[in-house]
């Protein structure tokens, strides 16, 4: 698929652990869409470096679409390696210079990223130049807030992040914690359907064509959020939990009631929504992850089943 995106376009498909990076080359300097997690970081740069890549080419400017850490993490190390601009979102600019790591779900959620400054800030209604092709800045909350995707009219190419894959979309807040998330996202998915798209480029995910199919899948998803707070609640908690199982490749099983009731978003989701004990809680979690088939048993341990 994605040779058949204009030729100064790569995209390096990564997993759920590390969003997918985005290359957009030109003669006036090359742009990266988002770093990855932390831990990935030195990929990241091996993909940068190789001939697919820079190939030993500057990097100009690094860009995220919004400020989680699948797609920050690699930041610092980028700029260390490069020395690019970074260039962000700009109602989110405050939370990254303050470095508020609640908002950035990185202790509250059991994650990491590296700090680093910002540069320049992007407007939603503005457009900029990124391989030599002009992109609109979209506003896109929902899954986080302050987030952007970026639309290219010329070749019909959306750089979606996490507002939109070909299954689905990030997790949402639930209402009892913020009760315009949900609202927010479903009024994304009406933007994204308005918008003539041919090409989506997912933060997570193949590039794909079949926007209808995709649109409609994360309406149905939308629909049953919105009758049941009990499933968002769910559905975050299951992505968090294998988010950090893909990061720490093994937990202990017998750990889990206290790891839930000690890291701060499991608390509070559980709290404000599901009100289970801890060894419930963490129960559901595995039992449903497991059926799932996204994780397996591995003797007293709990393991990503890929």
């Amino acid at each position: 698929m994605a040779e058949t995106l204009p030729p100064q376009i790569h995209v390096f498909v990564r997993d759920w652990l590390s969003a997918n990076n985005i290359l957009l080359k030109s003669r006036d300097g090359h742009v990266l869409i988002d770093s990855g997690y932390k831990t990935h970081a030195p990929l990241t740069l091996a993909l940068l470096a190789s001939g697919r890549g820079l190939g030993g080419e500057p990097l100009a400017t690094l860009v995220n679409t919004h400020l989680h850490s699948d797609h920050i993490g690699g930041n610092a190390a980028v700029r260390d390696v490069y020395g690019c601009t970074i260039v962000f979102p700009d109602s989110e600019a405050p939370i990254i210079r303050r470095w508020d790591t609640k908002a950035l779900l990185l202790d509250y959620a059991d994650q990491e990223a590296d700090r680093f400054d910002i540069d320049q800030t992007l407007h939603v209604g503005t457009s900029q130049v990124w391989g030599d092709l002009e992109w609109q800045m979209l506003a896109s909350p929902g899954h986080d807030m302050g987030a952007l995707v970026f639309y290219n009219p010329e070749h019909r190419i959306l750089v979606s992040g996490d507002a939109l894959w070909e299954n689905g979309y990030g997790f949402v807040m639930p209402a009892s914690l913020d009760p315009d998330a949900l609202p927010a996202a479903r009024d994304t998915l009406d933007m994204i359907a308005s918008l003539d798209v041919r090409f989506v480029i997912p933060g997570h995910g193949e590039v794909f064509t079949d926007i209808g199919a995709a649109l409609d899948r994360a309406y149905r998803r939308t629909a049953a959020f919105e009758a049941d707070e009990t499933r968002v609640a769910r559905h975050a908690l299951k992505a968090l939990l294998t988010f950090t199982l893909l990061h720490r490749r093994r937990m202990a099983l017998a750990d889990l009631p206290s790891y839930v009731d000690r890291v701060g978003i499991f608390r509070d989701f559980n709290a404000a929504v599901l009100r289970m004990t801890p060894t419930a809680l963490a129960a559901m979690l595995v039992d449903e992850l497991q059926r799932a088939g996204v994780v397996r048993r591995d003797g007293a341990d709990l393991v990503p089943a890929g």
